[in-house]
C-alpha cells in the first residue's frame, strides 16, 4: 500500500518522472504514456471507413490495391511525430502494442479489409538487429490482437540495405528502394488477401516496391494499412 502510494506521489514523479511521450507533461498516470489531452487531439483520418481516400489515391495507376487506410495524418513537431520518434528510436514498444490496438479497431470496425494474414514491412536484417525490432512488426502485432489474423514476418523480406529516406526527394526515394525486397516462399501466400503494414508512409515509393514483389504471387490481393501519412 505505501508502495502504490508513493508511486502517486508528487516525490515519486521529482526522482522517476514518468512524462507523456506527446507533450512530456508528467500529469499522466504511470500505466499510460499519453495523457489525456494528447489522446484526445490525436489527429484520426477515418480513412479504414471510405474508399478512394486520400492514401488510396496516392497508389492509384501504381499498384493494385483493395484498400489502403492510415490511422492517423503526420506532420512535424506533433503528437504523432514524438510517438513515432519514442517506437522507433527510443524502445516504447508499449505504444507500438497500444497504436496497432487502435489500428486493428478501425479495421474491424470496416467492412473493407477482410484479410488473412498480416505482414510488416521488412526492415534490411543488420538493421534490425541493431534496432532490436522492426516497429511495423510490433504494429503489426498490435493489429492481430484486436483482428485475430496471424503475422507473418520472414516470407517478404529487405534483401538490399537503403539509406533513411527521410531526407531524400521523391524521385530519389523511387530509385532509393528500387528491387530491394524478395518473397521467400510465394506458395504459403498463395491466394491469401494480405495486409501490408508500414508505421509512416510519405511518398508511398518503400509500399509500392514491396507491394510490386508482393503482387506477383498467385491469386494474391493486397491492402495496405499505415499508422500515419504525411501530406506530401
Amino acid at each position: 500500500m505505501f508502495t502504490s502510494f508513493f508511486a502517486n506521489s508528487p516525490l515519486f514523479h521529482l526522482f522517476y518522472p514518468h512524462n507523456c511521450i506527446g507533450c512530456g507533461s508528467d500529469v499522466i498516470d504511470k500505466e499510460n504514456f499519453l495523457c489525456l489531452q494528447c489522446f484526445d487531439d490525436l489527429p484520426h483520418t477515418n480513412f479504414a471507413q471510405h474508399a478512394n481516400n486520400p492514401l488510396e489515391k496516392k497508389f492509384w495507376g501504381r499498384i493494385g490495391l483493395v484498400s489502403a487506410m492510415s490511422q492517423f495524418y503526420f506532420s512535424k513537431e506533433s503528437i504523432i511525430q514524438n510517438i513515432v520518434h519514442e517506437l522507433k528510436y527510443k524502445g516504447n514498444k508499449q505504444a507500438g502494442y497500444f497504436l496497432g490496438n487502435l489500428v486493428g479497431k478501425s479495421l474491424l470496425n470496416s467492412n473493407r479489409f477482410h484479410v488473412d494474414v498480416i505482414i510488416p514491412l521488412p526492415l534490411f536484417e543488420k538493421k534490425e538487429k541493431m534496432r532490436g525490432y522492426n516497429q511495423s512488426e510490433i504494429l503489426c502485432r498490435g493489429i492481430s490482437e484486436i483482428i485475430g489474423k496471424p503475422v507473418i514476418k520472414n516470407n517478404v523480406i529487405r534483401k538490399v540495405f537503403t539509406e533513411t529516406q527521410t531526407k531524400k526527394h521523391r524521385l530519389e526515394r523511387w530509385k532509393n528502394v528500387e528491387n530491394i525486397f524478395h518473397v521467400n516462399f510465394p506458395d504459403e501466400l498463395t491466394g491469401k488477401h494480405i495486409l501490408l503494414v508500414d508505421d509512416v508512409i510519405t511518398t508511398g515509393a518503400t509500399i509500392d516496391a514491396c507491394a510490386t514483389e508482393i503482387l506477383k504471387i498467385k491469386n494474391v490481393k493486397l491492402s495496405v494499412a499505415a499508422l500515419a501519412m504525411t501530406s506530401q
